[in-house]
């Protein structure tokens, strides 16, 4: 059986580096010319974004809550095959999931069977971190944890306890990486400029270069080097004959790869820009990812022939999803965090909002009839007086607690701060 290097990257909780970490492995392993594949556990697609830029190719979430283990094997498989290494990065600690261990990163290891580097954020401990590895460790037997890097160093004395730690409790250190204010991932929201990533080159440069002066990442390629599993891939695609557009800007760009793969099945895909075309393409579906209108406001209202376009669609019943950022476009206005009011398409009779931000976010359960749709909620806005006559379906959080996020369906515009996921199953199915 064919060898290669694969693993996954974890931390006992967030906020110990991971992110940054597999930034610096991805632009590496690019840089040493080896064709890299990155995936990210969970939802997230920001940082599905800052992989591409590192690793020179598409990440692909790989998500167990929104999708079956089958579904994750096979994806993981099928953009795994070509590649020289399969970098995974987990989400949140190792072990946190939607219930328990489901959907976490532990799990998605075990489901793939590959190794786990532990990134350990060491900034205010020495030897004490024997208890942690050593319960990281030992806790749960489906998982292998291959190695450990260890991360905010002030020293290499410093390390030196750390690599005690290792070698009583039996981990494999692997390295550190030391405190550098200067390197570091811009903010994940109002700061992250996602439509440019040529501002993030000569940082997740730097990074790399930081990271290999004092990890042996060549060691790590020996850990993780196992057997893959190569999977059987099915060649035929029937193709429909749908006109699909995108929409794709700076303000509307929070899209999963395998959903926009499902698209290019059902005809041909094309991209549009709210922002900055004056007309529609010819279409039969529009679809409005998430993103971030709220930095482009002025842009957005000002392109009146957009809007008009737009809102004639929706009325005509054309076939509409829009999602999050793309809900709120089609609203009657957005009121950014300084109370200036923006009027956009004006579709669905409610407002959405900026003042007091409050993050709302988790995995979501979408009933409608018989069928159960799932999806993740991710914002900062709030809708003010929602069309509740256009309200359908049952909303409920992955405890199957009763949500109060909304599902709209006017004419065949369907509309919610849900962002998705209908790689596994077809969308068509939601909405029509």
């Amino acid at each position: 059986m064919k060898k290669k290097p694969q693993f996954l990257i974890a931390a006992p909780s967030s906020g110990s580096g991971k992110t940054t970490i597999t930034q610096g492995i991805l632009r590496y392993l690019k840089n040493k010319g080896l064709q890299v594949q990155p995936f990210k556990c969970g939802p997230d697609y920001l940082d599905t974004k800052h992989h591409s830029w590192a690793a020179g190719n598409v990440s692909i979430n790989l998500d167990t809550f929104m999708s079956s283990q089958s579904h994750v094997k096979s994806i993981y498989g099928k953009y795994s095959i070509e590649a020289d290494v399969s970098v995974v990065e987990g989400v949140m600690g190792l072990f946190d999931g939607a219930k328990k261990m489901e959907g976490s990163s532990a799990q998605i290891a075990e489901l793939l069977d590959i190794p786990i580097i532990l990134v350990v954020n060491a900034k205010a401990t020495a030897y004490s971190v024997a208890p942690l590895l050593f319960g990281f460790k030992n806790f749960y037997p489906g998982i292998k944890i291959a190695g450990v890097i260890f991360n905010f160093v002030g020293s290499e004395s410093h390390y030196q306890f750390l690599k005690d730690a290792c070698e009583d409790v039996g981990v494999i250190p692997l390295g550190y990486v030391p405190k550098n204010e200067k390197l570091h991932l811009p903010s994940r929201y109002l700061g992250l400029q996602i439509s440019d990533s040529s501002q993030y080159n000569s940082t997740i440069e730097e990074i790399a270069k930081h990271i290999s002066k004092t990890v042996d990442i060549e060691k790590l390629l020996e850990l993780i080097t196992i057997p893959f599993h190569e999977p059987k891939i099915d060649e035929t695609i029937e193709r429909g004959n749908l006109k699909i557009s995108v929409a794709k800007d700076e303000a509307f760009n929070f899209t999963y790869h395998e959903n926009l793969a499902a698209l290019e099945k059902l005809g041909e895909v094309t991209f549009f820009s709210p922002l900055r075309d004056q007309h529609l393409p010819a279409t039969d579906l529009l679809y409005f990812a998430g993103g971030y209108p709220e930095l482009y406001l002025d842009e957005l209202s000002s392109n009146e022939s957009m809007k008009k376009a737009v809102k004639e669609f929706c009325l005509k019943g054309g076939r509409v999803l829009a999602e999050c950022g793309g809900m709120m476009y089609l609203g009657d206005s957005i009121i950014d965090s300084d109370s200036n009011e923006f009027p956009m398409v004006g579709y669905f009779d409610q407002k959405t909002s900026m003042e007091n931000m409050k993050l709302k976010l988790g995995y979501r359960k979408i009933h409608v009839n018989e069928d159960v749709f799932l999806g993740h909620e991710f914002h900062y806005s709030h809708i003010i007086n929602p069309s509740m006559k256009f309200s359908v379906g049952e909303i409920y959080s992955a405890r199957d607690q009763k949500s109060d996020t909304f599902l709209f369906r006017k004419n065949n515009t369907i509309a919610s701060y849900i962002h998705f996921y209908w790689g596994e199953k077809n969308i068509m199915d939601l909405l029509f």
